[in-house]
């Protein structure tokens, strides 16, 4: 399997891989890479979407100029809690991002929420964000500002009153009740269409139909919420997760 930086031709081939929406393991495949390779190469150089091989290959000569010759940091050399494949952690947290990125996070906001997902203590303060993601405090604070107004991480001082990230169980509940309620707004602009278009009109009746299934949705998802909270409580190994479900 070859080591070393990837070539510009390679980077060529994860962009046609991605351009055919290819899975980043059959894109390593191709290249004889280690998937990790492949994800990493791709969210440092603008995620999927905007990744290309050309301000990619610029991007890490310009990286490799300024670099100093340190020892590594990072969660790739960072010693693991439990015994865990320090390597097979690192893979695991990029595939969690490109997931979260997918559902319509921002690149760095996708990073904290991973960060926070992955760490057992399930908090952590900006400048231990800044410091494992290697990225500037300004960066945190703008990704940290994102995720608070979607309900996604709380807010907390610390004995040393600083401020600290966390995600629970509960900000899942949270989260999704803000989506629900998010769709009324929706709703109530399909529903002043038809207002100013006339009842009777076809645009009218389209729009009317958007504001009832939009209804239909979010009350579901309200109900669905309320009644499956419990489940977030509920240990694994307690034995009582198949009677937690509604």
């Amino acid at each position: 399997m070859p080591g070393g930086r990837l070539s510009q031709q390679e980077r060529q081939q994860i962009a046609a891989g991605l351009a055919d929406d290819l899975p980043y393991a059959e894109i390593a495949r191709r290249l004889d890479r280690p998937t990790s390779t492949v994800t990493r190469e791709v969210l440092r150089n603008g995620g999927p979407v905007a990744y290309r091989a050309e301000l990619a290959h610029r991007a890490t000569e310009r990286r490799a100029h300024r670099r100093r010759p340190v020892a590594a940091r990072g969660p790739v050399s960072a010693a693991q809690p439990h015994g865990r494949d320090a390597e097979a952690v690192a893979e695991y947290e990029e595939r969690l991002t490109v997931v979260l990125m997918g559902s319509g996070l921002p690149r760095m906001s996708a990073r904290v929420l991973t960060t926070l997902f992955t760490t057992d203590a399930g908090s952590v303060t900006a400048s231990q964000l800044a410091q494992r993601l290697q990225v500037s405090p300004a960066s945190i604070s703008k990704a940290i500002a994102f995720l608070e107004s979607q309900s996604l991480v709380r807010r907390e001082r610390d004995e040393r009153r600083r401020d600290r990230y966390a995600v629970d169980d509960e900000l899942f509940y949270q989260a999704t009740i803000a989506g629900a309620r998010a769709n009324d707004q929706i709703v109530a602009a399909a529903r002043e269409g038809v207002a100013v278009l006339g009842a009777d009109t076809a645009a009218a009746r389209r729009l009317e139909n958007i504001a009832r299934f939009m209804t239909f949705i979010s009350e579901s998802i309200l109900r669905a919420a309320e009644q499956a909270r419990e489940v977030l409580h509920t240990k694994p190994d307690d034995g009582s997760a198949d009677t937690a479900r509604p």
